[in-house]
């Protein structure tokens, strides 16, 4: 699988991070973007040459062309993109502002979409090329007080099921992972503490990193447009 290579975003803590770490032990050559380059930086530095650390705000579009462009210079071509990087926000219907609710559009639905469109000359000239969007289960279950987290959630969902149809004849797979309670810096402690007394224990960032890298291997050549849930049951035992 030497000739793999993966752009993943929000790739400095996390879920990235552990996406990051499973697929260079799977042999893909890597490209880590984040906004947090420093603290990026001295976390690829452990891999030696065959990941490397890219500055990208996911909103950018112009910086979305330069992570490309510096993959491709980098390691020659790009066959595989993790669109993992996203928000959580949390308001009222009461409190949300107009400025917070479009953030986590920005961030959640129109920074994916960037990114495909950035990577799509590319990954049409891969073989087995994929995608893979980190949703949440808040596209699938409503949850109070994320009103614009989960509608660009589900936006989200929306995208990568169209987006599959839409490349499905250039054999580029796109699917989607839906964590549930993950213990990422993304949760503060006290949610956290909730979660895990609610759901016996949270989930490791791994644990989802496992799934994406399935995803973008050759075991999941016949998938494409599927959703796969990674919750420990969240969706099953909310009511």
């Amino acid at each position: 699988m030497t000739d793999r290579v993966a752009l993943v975003t929000g790739a400095a803590r996390g879920q990235g991070a552990a996406i990051v770490e499973r697929l260079h032990s799977e042999g893909f050559r890597v490209a880590a973007g984040d906004v947090r380059i420093d603290e990026l930086k001295v976390n690829v530095d452990a891999y030696g040459d065959n990941v490397i650390a890219v500055e990208l705000d996911v909103t950018s579009a112009q910086q979305w062309d330069c992570a490309v462009r510096a993959t491709v210079e980098r390691f020659g071509s790009l066959s595989t993109l993790i669109n993992n990087a996203g928000v959580l926000h949390r308001a009222s219907l009461d409190d949300e502002t107009p400025e917070g609710f479009e953030g986590s559009w920005r961030f959640n639905c129109l920074g994916p979409f960037l990114g495909i469109r950035a990577s799509l000359q590319e990954l049409r000239r891969a073989d087995g090329a994929a995608i893979v969007n980190t949703v949440s289960t808040g596209a699938i279950r409503p949850f109070p007080n994320h009103t614009a987290y989960g509608s660009s959630k589900w936006a989200l969902r929306g995208l990568t099921q169209a987006v599959a149809a839409e490349l499905a004849p250039d054999g580029i797979r796109v699917n989607a992972v839906f964590p549930g309670p993950i213990a990422t810096p993304m949760l503060d402690d006290t949610t956290q503490n909730r979660l895990t007394t609610t759901f016996g224990r949270l989930g490791e960032p791994v644990e989802v990193a496992n799934v994406v890298a399935f995803l973008v291997s050759d075991k999941a050549s016949f998938m494409t447009g599927s959703e796969i849930v990674v919750d420990g049951g969240q969706c099953l035992r909310i009511g």
